[in-house]
């Protein structure tokens, strides 16, 4: 029996994918337990409309954050610390306060998790640091830190 899987099952097939499987187990494990639905002509179109949406829809994040990289490329983020004597900070600048800076400044969300800070920052001046906004697409923000 064709069956099109709803969810995920271990050793089998991931949610999507049309399989062919022996009838007893379609019956008696799958679609009893809603892990599949018969693969209908009628299913099987409403498969393919989900797929082009998903797809739909990454294409739509991917040009938002293509727009927000280059958005990003043109504005430097102002941040301000204690500092001591040759421009080093007293503590550091991290992702986080980077991530809200961003927000409160220029209205842009980026989760602090998505800026790829290798390390704090610790020194006054501009620094360039990385930012993963799609799994495709990475720009940069300009961070300048500045003496309070």
């Amino acid at each position: 029996m064709k069956v099109i899987f709803l969810k995920d099952v271990k050793g089998k097939a991931k949610k999507g994918d049309v399989k062919n499987v022996p009838d007893g187990y379609a019956r008696n494990y799958l679609l009893k337990n809603n892990l599949a639905e018969e693969a209908t002509s009628g299913n099987m179109k409403a498969l393919e409309a989900k797929k082009q949406k998903a797809d739909q829809l990454e294409q739509k994040e991917k040009e938002d954050a293509i727009n927000l990289k280059d958005k990003l490329a043109e504005i430097a983020v102002e941040l301000e610390a204690k500092s001591g004597d040759n421009g080093r900070l007293f503590g550091s600048i991290t992702s986080k306060q980077i991530s809200e800076a961003l927000q409160k400044q220029f209205g842009h969300k980026i989760d602090k998790r998505k800026i790829e800070l290798d390390e704090p920052i610790r020194a006054l001046g501009y620094t360039t640091v990385p930012v993963k906004l799609h799994p495709e697409v990475s720009g940069s923000i300009k961070v300048h830190v500045a003496e309070k």
